[in-house]
Protein backbone atom coordinates (compact mmCIF):
# COMPACT_ATOMS: atom_id res chain seq x y z
CA UNK A 1 0.00 0.00 0.00
CA UNK A 2 1.34 3.40 -1.09
CA UNK A 3 2.03 5.74 1.73
CA UNK A 4 1.08 9.38 1.82
CA UNK A 5 4.76 10.28 1.51
CA UNK A 6 5.16 8.12 -1.58
CA UNK A 7 2.06 9.65 -3.12
CA UNK A 8 3.37 13.19 -2.69
CA UNK A 9 6.70 12.22 -4.24
CA UNK A 10 4.98 10.70 -7.27
CA UNK A 11 2.78 13.77 -7.80
CA UNK A 12 5.84 15.97 -7.61
CA UNK A 13 7.62 13.88 -10.27
CA UNK A 14 4.58 13.98 -12.60
CA UNK A 15 4.33 17.74 -12.17
CA UNK A 16 7.96 18.23 -13.22
CA UNK A 17 7.48 15.96 -16.24
CA UNK A 18 4.35 17.86 -17.31
CA UNK A 19 6.23 21.15 -17.07
CA UNK A 20 9.04 19.78 -19.25
CA UNK A 21 6.53 18.57 -21.84
CA UNK A 22 4.75 21.92 -21.88
CA UNK A 23 8.00 23.78 -22.47
CA UNK A 24 8.97 21.38 -25.27
CA UNK A 25 5.63 21.83 -27.02
CA UNK A 26 5.96 25.63 -26.75
CA UNK A 27 9.42 25.56 -28.27
CA UNK A 28 8.26 23.39 -31.16
CA UNK A 29 5.32 25.69 -31.80
CA UNK A 30 7.64 28.70 -31.79
CA UNK A 31 9.99 27.07 -34.32
CA UNK A 32 7.09 26.14 -36.53
CA UNK A 33 5.90 29.76 -36.47
CA UNK A 34 9.32 31.03 -37.47
CA UNK A 35 9.53 28.61 -40.37
CA UNK A 36 6.21 29.67 -41.84
CA UNK A 37 6.97 33.42 -41.78
CA UNK A 38 9.59 33.54 -44.58
CA UNK A 39 7.60 31.01 -46.55
CA UNK A 40 4.68 33.41 -46.65
CA UNK A 41 6.93 36.25 -47.97
CA UNK A 42 8.87 34.08 -50.42
CA UNK A 43 8.33 34.83 -54.16
CA UNK A 44 8.36 32.08 -56.73
CA UNK A 45 11.50 32.64 -58.87
CA UNK A 46 9.66 31.86 -62.11
CA UNK A 47 6.96 34.36 -61.23
CA UNK A 48 9.60 36.99 -60.44
CA UNK A 49 11.34 36.37 -63.79
CA UNK A 50 8.02 36.58 -65.60
CA UNK A 51 7.19 39.89 -63.91
CA UNK A 52 10.61 41.32 -64.81
CA UNK A 53 10.24 40.19 -68.42
CA UNK A 54 6.80 41.75 -68.64
CA UNK A 55 8.17 45.01 -67.22
CA UNK A 56 11.07 45.05 -69.70
CA UNK A 57 8.65 44.24 -72.52
CA UNK A 58 6.50 47.20 -71.57
CA UNK A 59 9.51 49.51 -71.66
CA UNK A 60 10.89 48.19 -74.95
CA UNK A 61 7.49 48.41 -76.64
CA UNK A 62 7.65 52.21 -76.62
CA UNK A 63 8.18 53.34 -80.23
CA UNK A 64 11.38 55.02 -81.39
CA UNK A 65 10.17 58.49 -82.38
CA UNK A 66 11.67 59.99 -85.54
CA UNK A 67 10.93 63.57 -86.58
CA UNK A 68 11.40 64.43 -90.28
CA UNK A 69 11.64 68.17 -90.83
CA UNK A 70 11.72 70.05 -94.14
CA UNK A 71 12.05 73.80 -94.76
CA UNK A 72 9.31 74.06 -97.39
CA UNK A 73 7.14 72.15 -99.84
CA UNK A 74 8.57 71.33 -103.22
CA UNK A 75 8.79 68.11 -105.20
CA UNK A 76 12.43 67.22 -104.40
CA UNK A 77 12.07 67.64 -100.64
CA UNK A 78 8.69 65.91 -100.61
CA UNK A 79 10.13 63.01 -102.56
CA UNK A 80 12.95 62.60 -100.05
CA UNK A 81 10.49 62.68 -97.14
CA UNK A 82 8.07 60.20 -98.70
CA UNK A 83 10.86 57.83 -99.71
CA UNK A 84 12.34 57.84 -96.20
CA UNK A 85 8.94 56.91 -94.78
CA UNK A 86 8.27 54.18 -97.35
CA UNK A 87 11.78 52.71 -97.09
CA UNK A 88 11.59 52.50 -93.28
CA UNK A 89 8.34 50.60 -93.76
CA UNK A 90 9.99 48.34 -96.36
CA UNK A 91 12.70 47.60 -93.78
CA UNK A 92 9.94 46.24 -91.47
CA UNK A 93 10.32 48.98 -88.85
CA UNK A 94 6.65 49.99 -88.70
CA UNK A 95 6.11 48.28 -85.32
CA UNK A 96 9.21 49.86 -83.78
CA UNK A 97 8.94 53.50 -84.81
CA UNK A 98 6.67 56.51 -84.78
CA UNK A 99 7.22 59.23 -87.40
CA UNK A 100 6.42 62.91 -86.94
CA UNK A 101 6.42 65.20 -90.00
CA UNK A 102 7.18 68.92 -89.71
CA UNK A 103 7.35 71.65 -92.36
CA UNK A 104 8.47 75.28 -91.95
CA UNK A 105 6.48 76.19 -95.09
CA UNK A 106 9.16 78.45 -96.44
CA UNK A 107 9.67 80.38 -93.20
CA UNK A 108 13.21 79.63 -92.09
CA UNK A 109 12.73 81.61 -88.88
CA UNK A 110 10.36 78.86 -87.72
CA UNK A 111 12.97 76.10 -87.82
CA UNK A 112 14.51 76.76 -84.36
CA UNK A 113 11.04 76.75 -82.79
CA UNK A 114 10.11 73.52 -84.56
CA UNK A 115 13.30 71.87 -83.27
CA UNK A 116 12.73 73.03 -79.69
CA UNK A 117 9.13 71.80 -79.73
CA UNK A 118 10.22 68.38 -80.99
CA UNK A 119 12.92 68.11 -78.35
CA UNK A 120 10.36 69.04 -75.68
CA UNK A 121 8.32 66.06 -76.93
CA UNK A 122 11.37 63.83 -76.32
CA UNK A 123 11.78 62.61 -79.88
CA UNK A 124 14.54 60.03 -80.30
CA UNK A 125 15.96 61.28 -83.62
CA UNK A 126 15.83 64.38 -85.82
CA UNK A 127 15.93 63.92 -89.60
CA UNK A 128 16.35 67.38 -91.16
CA UNK A 129 16.04 67.71 -94.93
CA UNK A 130 18.21 70.38 -96.63
CA UNK A 131 21.03 72.56 -95.31
CA UNK A 132 19.20 75.24 -93.27
CA UNK A 133 17.13 72.56 -91.54
CA UNK A 134 20.25 70.57 -90.62
CA UNK A 135 21.91 73.72 -89.26
CA UNK A 136 18.86 74.46 -87.11
CA UNK A 137 18.81 70.89 -85.77
CA UNK A 138 22.51 71.02 -84.93
CA UNK A 139 22.06 74.32 -83.09
CA UNK A 140 19.17 72.87 -81.07
CA UNK A 141 20.83 69.78 -79.59
CA UNK A 142 24.21 68.14 -79.12
CA UNK A 143 22.81 64.90 -77.69
CA UNK A 144 19.78 63.72 -79.71
CA UNK A 145 20.92 61.81 -82.84
CA UNK A 146 20.58 63.77 -86.09
CA UNK A 147 20.59 62.12 -89.53
CA UNK A 148 20.35 64.75 -92.27
CA UNK A 149 19.42 64.35 -95.90
CA UNK A 150 20.13 66.61 -98.90
CA UNK A 151 22.90 68.74 -97.44
CA UNK A 152 25.06 69.41 -100.48
CA UNK A 153 28.12 70.74 -98.66
CA UNK A 154 27.98 69.64 -95.01
CA UNK A 155 31.56 70.72 -94.27
CA UNK A 156 31.17 74.22 -95.74
CA UNK A 157 27.81 74.52 -93.96
CA UNK A 158 29.50 73.78 -90.63
CA UNK A 159 27.39 70.70 -90.01
CA UNK A 160 30.40 68.34 -89.79
CA UNK A 161 34.14 68.92 -89.88
CA UNK A 162 34.75 66.19 -92.45
CA UNK A 163 32.88 63.44 -94.24
CA UNK A 164 34.75 60.80 -92.26
CA UNK A 165 34.61 62.53 -88.85
CA UNK A 166 31.19 62.09 -87.25
CA UNK A 167 32.29 62.34 -83.64
CA UNK A 168 29.31 64.40 -82.51
CA UNK A 169 25.61 63.62 -82.72
CA UNK A 170 25.11 64.33 -86.44
CA UNK A 171 25.64 62.48 -89.70
CA UNK A 172 23.67 61.96 -92.90
CA UNK A 173 23.65 61.73 -96.67
CA UNK A 174 24.96 64.55 -98.87
CA UNK A 175 23.52 65.43 -102.26
CA UNK A 176 26.46 67.34 -103.70
CA UNK A 177 25.69 67.69 -107.39
CA UNK A 178 27.94 66.67 -110.27
CA UNK A 179 28.46 70.24 -111.49
CA UNK A 180 31.40 69.45 -113.76
CA UNK A 181 29.39 66.65 -115.38
CA UNK A 182 26.46 69.03 -115.97
CA UNK A 183 28.66 71.47 -117.90
CA UNK A 184 30.22 68.60 -119.85
CA UNK A 185 26.66 67.55 -120.75
CA UNK A 186 25.83 71.12 -121.83
CA UNK A 187 28.77 70.99 -124.22
CA UNK A 188 27.19 67.95 -125.88
CA UNK A 189 23.56 69.13 -125.94
CA UNK A 190 24.13 72.86 -126.61
CA UNK A 191 27.68 73.20 -127.97
CA UNK A 192 27.11 76.83 -128.99
CA UNK A 193 26.41 77.91 -125.40
CA UNK A 194 29.47 79.93 -124.38
CA UNK A 195 27.98 82.23 -121.74
CA UNK A 196 25.91 80.92 -118.83
CA UNK A 197 23.56 82.81 -116.56
CA UNK A 198 23.65 81.75 -112.91
CA UNK A 199 20.32 82.15 -111.06
CA UNK A 200 20.46 81.26 -107.36
CA UNK A 201 19.68 82.32 -103.81
CA UNK A 202 22.81 83.71 -102.16
CA UNK A 203 21.57 82.82 -98.67
CA UNK A 204 21.51 79.08 -99.44
CA UNK A 205 24.92 77.62 -98.66
CA UNK A 206 24.29 74.68 -100.98
CA UNK A 207 23.64 77.06 -103.87
CA UNK A 208 26.51 79.45 -103.14
CA UNK A 209 29.09 76.66 -102.94
CA UNK A 210 27.67 75.05 -106.09
CA UNK A 211 28.01 78.32 -107.98
CA UNK A 212 31.63 78.66 -106.85
CA UNK A 213 32.34 75.26 -108.42
CA UNK A 214 30.50 76.31 -111.58
CA UNK A 215 32.60 79.47 -111.82
CA UNK A 216 35.78 77.45 -111.38
CA UNK A 217 34.73 75.11 -114.18
CA UNK A 218 33.87 77.97 -116.53
CA UNK A 219 37.13 79.76 -115.80
CA UNK A 220 39.09 76.61 -116.59
CA UNK A 221 37.15 75.87 -119.80
CA UNK A 222 36.95 79.28 -121.53
CA UNK A 223 33.29 79.79 -120.69
CA UNK A 224 31.78 83.09 -119.56
CA UNK A 225 29.08 83.66 -116.97
CA UNK A 226 26.82 86.32 -115.51
CA UNK A 227 24.99 86.19 -112.17
CA UNK A 228 21.43 87.11 -111.26
CA UNK A 229 20.94 86.47 -107.56
CA UNK A 230 17.69 86.24 -105.66
CA UNK A 231 16.57 86.33 -102.03
CA UNK A 232 13.12 84.80 -102.55
CA UNK A 233 10.73 83.45 -105.14
CA UNK A 234 9.42 86.93 -105.91
CA UNK A 235 12.81 87.83 -107.43
CA UNK A 236 12.96 84.98 -109.94
CA UNK A 237 11.06 86.58 -112.83
CA UNK A 238 13.17 89.74 -112.77
CA UNK A 239 16.45 87.84 -112.28
CA UNK A 240 15.90 85.64 -115.35
CA UNK A 241 14.61 88.55 -117.45
CA UNK A 242 17.79 90.50 -116.70
CA UNK A 243 19.84 87.74 -118.34
CA UNK A 244 17.83 87.39 -121.57
CA UNK A 245 19.97 88.54 -124.50
CA UNK A 246 23.09 88.40 -122.31
CA UNK A 247 23.59 84.64 -121.98
CA UNK A 248 23.16 81.48 -124.06
CA UNK A 249 21.87 79.18 -121.30
CA UNK A 250 20.99 79.19 -117.62
CA UNK A 251 22.42 77.18 -114.75
CA UNK A 252 20.87 76.77 -111.30
CA UNK A 253 22.21 74.27 -108.74
CA UNK A 254 19.93 72.39 -106.34
CA UNK A 255 18.52 75.65 -105.04
CA UNK A 256 15.45 75.17 -102.84
CA UNK A 257 14.04 78.62 -103.56
CA UNK A 258 14.15 78.22 -107.34
CA UNK A 259 12.95 74.62 -107.16
CA UNK A 260 9.88 75.73 -105.22
CA UNK A 261 8.88 78.12 -108.02
CA UNK A 262 9.81 76.26 -111.19
CA UNK A 263 6.74 77.42 -113.10
CA UNK A 264 7.86 81.04 -112.74
CA UNK A 265 11.47 80.18 -113.54
CA UNK A 266 10.61 78.23 -116.67
CA UNK A 267 8.12 80.77 -117.97
CA UNK A 268 10.80 83.48 -117.83
CA UNK A 269 13.49 81.23 -119.31
CA UNK A 270 11.34 80.01 -122.18
CA UNK A 271 10.35 83.58 -123.04
CA UNK A 272 14.02 84.12 -123.85
CA UNK A 273 14.51 80.66 -125.47
CA UNK A 274 17.16 79.79 -122.87
CA UNK A 275 18.05 76.15 -122.16
CA UNK A 276 18.07 75.58 -118.41
CA UNK A 277 20.57 73.26 -116.72
CA UNK A 278 19.79 72.39 -113.11
CA UNK A 279 20.92 70.21 -110.22
CA UNK A 280 17.92 68.01 -109.46
CA UNK A 281 15.67 65.49 -111.15
CA UNK A 282 12.51 67.17 -109.88
CA UNK A 283 13.52 70.43 -111.56
CA UNK A 284 13.77 68.61 -114.91
CA UNK A 285 10.40 66.98 -114.27
CA UNK A 286 9.06 70.49 -113.69
CA UNK A 287 10.31 71.76 -117.06
CA UNK A 288 14.05 72.45 -116.87
CA UNK A 289 15.99 71.23 -119.89
CA UNK A 290 18.60 68.80 -118.58
CA UNK A 291 20.94 67.69 -115.80
CA UNK A 292 23.31 65.04 -114.59
CA UNK A 293 21.46 65.08 -111.35
CA UNK A 294 20.29 63.60 -108.17
CA UNK A 295 17.55 61.04 -108.08
CA UNK A 296 15.89 62.00 -104.80
CA UNK A 297 14.31 58.58 -104.47
CA UNK A 298 17.83 57.16 -104.25
CA UNK A 299 18.76 59.84 -101.71
CA UNK A 300 15.72 59.16 -99.53
CA UNK A 301 16.31 55.41 -99.61
CA UNK A 302 19.97 55.83 -98.67
CA UNK A 303 19.01 58.12 -95.77
CA UNK A 304 16.43 55.64 -94.47
CA UNK A 305 18.97 52.83 -94.52
CA UNK A 306 21.33 54.89 -92.36
CA UNK A 307 18.48 55.68 -89.95
CA UNK A 308 17.67 51.96 -89.70
CA UNK A 309 21.26 51.09 -88.85
CA UNK A 310 21.33 53.60 -86.02
CA UNK A 311 17.97 52.42 -84.67
CA UNK A 312 19.45 48.93 -84.77
CA UNK A 313 22.26 49.92 -82.42
CA UNK A 314 25.03 51.42 -84.54
CA UNK A 315 26.47 54.76 -83.40
CA UNK A 316 26.75 58.07 -85.23
CA UNK A 317 30.53 57.61 -85.20
CA UNK A 318 30.13 54.31 -87.06
CA UNK A 319 28.10 56.04 -89.79
CA UNK A 320 30.21 58.63 -91.58
CA UNK A 321 28.58 61.14 -93.90
CA UNK A 322 27.74 59.48 -97.19
CA UNK A 323 27.57 60.89 -100.70
CA UNK A 324 24.55 60.00 -102.80
CA UNK A 325 25.40 56.74 -104.50
CA UNK A 326 23.89 57.31 -107.96
CA UNK A 327 23.60 60.11 -110.51
CA UNK A 328 21.50 60.08 -113.66
CA UNK A 329 21.38 61.96 -116.95
CA UNK A 330 17.96 63.50 -117.33
CA UNK A 331 16.28 65.50 -120.06
CA UNK A 332 12.86 67.05 -120.55
CA UNK A 333 12.09 66.23 -124.16
CA UNK A 334 9.06 68.54 -124.20
CA UNK A 335 11.31 71.48 -123.29
CA UNK A 336 13.87 70.38 -125.88
CA UNK A 337 11.18 70.37 -128.57
CA UNK A 338 9.90 73.79 -127.46
CA UNK A 339 13.45 75.15 -127.77
CA UNK A 340 13.86 73.58 -131.22
CA UNK A 341 16.71 71.36 -130.04
CA UNK A 342 17.02 68.02 -131.78
CA UNK A 343 18.69 65.36 -129.65
CA UNK A 344 20.08 62.32 -131.52
CA UNK A 345 18.45 59.01 -130.62
CA UNK A 346 21.79 57.42 -129.75
CA UNK A 347 22.34 60.21 -127.21
CA UNK A 348 18.86 59.92 -125.71
CA UNK A 349 19.28 56.22 -124.95
CA UNK A 350 21.45 57.11 -121.93
CA UNK A 351 18.89 59.53 -120.42
CA UNK A 352 15.91 59.41 -118.15
CA UNK A 353 13.34 61.21 -120.29
CA UNK A 354 10.60 63.49 -118.97
CA UNK A 355 7.99 65.68 -120.60
CA UNK A 356 6.96 63.26 -123.34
Amino acid sequence: MMTQKNTKTLIKKFGILALILTLAISMLAGCAGKTEEPAAAETNPSEQTQATTQEESTVSSDPYVIAIIQPMDHPSLNEIRDTIVSELSALSLDDQIEIKLENANGDGSMLPTIMQNLLAENVDMLVPIATPTAQAAMAATDSVPIVFSAVSNPVEAGVVTAFDQTTGNITGVSNAIAIEDIFALAKILTPDAKTFGFVYNTSEVNSATGIERAKAYCDANDLSYKEATITGTADIQQAVSSLIGEVDALFTPNDNTVASAMATYMQAAMSGSLPTYVGADSMVKDGAFATVGIDYTVLGRQTAQMIARIIGGETIAENHVEQISEYSKMINIGTANALGLEIPEDTLKDFLIFGE
